[in-house]
C-alpha cells in the first residue's frame, strides 16, 4: 500500500479510536459535587461525635447508591479531624475550602470552631451549616449571609426546655430558681443569654454554673447545687462531660427527671451504661430525631447490608447518628435547590450552593420522600431567615431507652426575635457589616 494510503488509513483508524473513547473520558469526567466534613473521632467530645461523623457520611453514601448522586452528581466528601480544636478545625476549612468546584458547605460540629470561621465565610463565600449549633444570632440572614442555623438554635433549645418545666408547674415559672451546668467555652454560654431574658420577664432565677472542660470533674458542682437547691437545671454538656454529671447528680440526690439537657447531651451512648441511675434524665431533641423513619430502613438495605456503613450497625437510629444524618440530608437538598436554578447535571460552587440553602423548602410531602417524614416538620428558609422552622419534642430516659415525652414545640419568637436583632445588629456594628436588604 502507497505510504499516503497508509497514513490515511491511520488517521481513519486515529479517528474512530477517538470516537470509541470520546464518550468513556467524557464518563470518566462526570460531574461531582464535594463536600467536606469536619469532625471529632478523637478528644472529649469523641463519645458525641463519632455516631454524628458516622451518620453525616452514611447519609451521603445512602444518596449515591439509591439515587446515583443528585441529579446525576456523584457526591465526594473527604473527612478532616479537628478533635473539637478550633485552630485545627480551621486548618481543615482552609484544606478543604476550594476542594473540587468549591465546599459545598460546612458543617464546623463545634461552636467554637464556628465562631473561627464565621469571619472567613464572609470573605471566601462559603455557607456555614450549623443545625442545632453555632452562633444564635445567625438566624437573622441580613447579616450572616453565610451561615446557616437551621433547624434550631441554642436560644431554641433554652426556650423549648423552659416551656416544658413551665407546663409541669403549671404555667408558671414565677418565683423558680433554675440552674444552668454548662461546658465553659462558647457552646457552653451560647443559652445564657435567652434565660437572663426569659427570667427577666418571667420572674424566675437564674443560677450559672460553669465546669472547666473536658468536665470529668464537677463534683463541686454539684456539691454547690446541693446547697443552693434549685428547682431545674439544665444541662449544656457534651461528650465525656455528660455521664460524669449524670453521676454527680446521682451521688448528690438530684433528681434526674428535673434534669434537662441541650440535644448534645442527650444522646444513647451518654446514658446507655448509666442504665437505671440515669432514669427520668430529659433532653430535648432537634425536630424528633428520637423517631425511627423509613431512611433508616433504606440505610440499613442499601449500605450496611452490603457492608458500606461508616460505622457499626447498632448506630443507626441513634439520635447521634440520626442528627447527622438530618444534617447531610439539608446539605444535599441545599444542592438539590442549586441546580434548580443553576442547573442540573453540573458541579456547582460554592456561591450557588449558598442560594440553595437560603431557598430550601422541605414540605412535608418532600420529607415523607426522603424517609424523614416523622422525623422532621416541614422547613423553609429565606434570606432573613436562615434558620427555617424550629421544631423541638422532649425525650425521657426509661433506664433503657429514650420516650417521647412531648408533643411538638416550637421556640416563643416574643423573646427570641428580639434578640436576634440586637446580638446580630452588634456583631454588624463590630465587624463593619452593612445588613442586606430582602424582598
Amino acid at each position: 500500500m502507497p505510504i499516503k494510503k497508509i497514513a490515511l488509513a491511520g488517521a481513519i483508524a486515529v479517528t474512530g479510536l477517538s470516537s470509541l473513547v470520546a464518550p468513556t473520558l467524557a464518563q470518566a469526567q462526570a460531574a461531582e459535587q464535594f463536600i467536606a466534613l469536619l469532625v471529632y473521632r478523637t478528644g472529649q467530645f469523641a463519645p458525641l461525635g463519632i455516631p454524628w461523623a458516622d451518620g453525616k457520611q452514611d447519609y451521603l453514601k445512602l444518596v449515591n447508591a439509591r439515587d446515583g448522586g443528585v441529579n446525576g452528581v456523584k457526591l465526594t466528601y473527604e473527612e478532616c479531624e479537628t478533635a473539637y480544636d478550633a485552630a485545627k478545625g480551621v486548618e481543615c476549612y482552609e484544606r478543604l475550602k476550594s476542594k473540587g468546584s468549591g465546599a459545598s458547605g460546612f458543617d464546623p460540629q463545634s461552636t467554637g470552631i464556628t465562631f473561627a470561621v464565621t469571619d472567613k465565610a464572609f470573605a471566601d463565600k462559603v455557607s456555614i451549616e450549623t443545625p442545632g449549633y453555632g452562633l444564635s444570632q445567625s438566624v437573622d440572614g441580613t447579616v450572616f449571609e453565610w451561615n446557616f442555623p437551621l433547624l434550631g438554635t441554642y436560644w431554641t433549645a433554652a426556650d423549648v426546655i423552659l416551656q416544658d418545666i413551665a407546663k409541669k408547674e403549671k404555667g408558671s415559672l414565677k418565683g423558680k430558681k433554675i440552674g444552668l451546668v454548662y461546658h465553659d467555652s462558647p457552646y457552653g454560654k451560647e443559652p445564657i443569654p435567652l434565660l437572663e431574658k426569659r427570667a427577666a420577664a418571667d420572674g424566675f432565677e437564674v443560677v450559672l454554673f460553669p465546669v472547666t472542660p473536658p468536665g470529668v470533674e464537677q463534683k463541686s458542682t454539684w456539691l454547690k447545687i446541693r446547697q443552693q437547691k434549685p428547682d431545674y437545671v439544665l444541662f449544656w454538656s457534651a461528650g465525656v462531660m455528660t455521664p460524669a454529671g449524670i453521676r454527680e447528680a446521682q451521688a448528690t440526690a438530684f433528681p434526674r427527671e428535673k434534669m434537662y439537657a441541650v440535644w448534645w447531651a442527650g444522646s444513647d451512648h451518654d446514658v446507655k451504661d448509666l442504665g437505671i441511675s440515669a432514669k427520668g434524665y430529659n433532653a430535648v431533641t432537634i425536630h424528633n430525631s428520637a423517631a425511627k423513619d423509613a431512611v433508616h430502613d433504606a440505610l440499613k438495605t442499601m449500605v450496611y447490608d452490603k457492608g458500606q456503613g461508616t460505622g457499626p450497625a447498632t448506630s443507626v437510629g441513634t439520635l447521634a447518628h440520626t442528627r447527622g444524618m438530618m444534617i447531610s440530608m439539608l446539605q444535599v437538598e441545599a444542592i438539590r435547590a442549586a441546580q434548580e436554578k443553576y442547573g442540573k447535571g453540573k458541579s456547582l460552587t460554592s456561591e450557588q450552593v449558598r442560594w440553595g440553602f437560603e431557598n430550601l423548602n422541605l414540605t412535608a410531602e418532600r420529607l415523607k420522600a426522603l424517609g424523614f417524614g416523622t422525623i422532621m416538620r416541614p422547613v423553609k428558609t429565606s434570606c432573613s431567615n436562615h434558620m427555617g422552622d424550629d421544631w423541638a419534642r422532649i425525650v425521657q430516659w426509661d433506664g433503657g431507652k429514650w420516650n417521647i415525652t412531648s408533643d411538638w414545640y416550637q421556640s416563643d419568637k416574643t423573646h427570641i426575635n428580639p434578640l436576634v436583632k440586637e446580638y446580630a445588629a452588634k456583631y454588624a456594628k463590630e465587624k463593619n457589616i452593612t445588613p442586606r436588604t430582602c424582598n
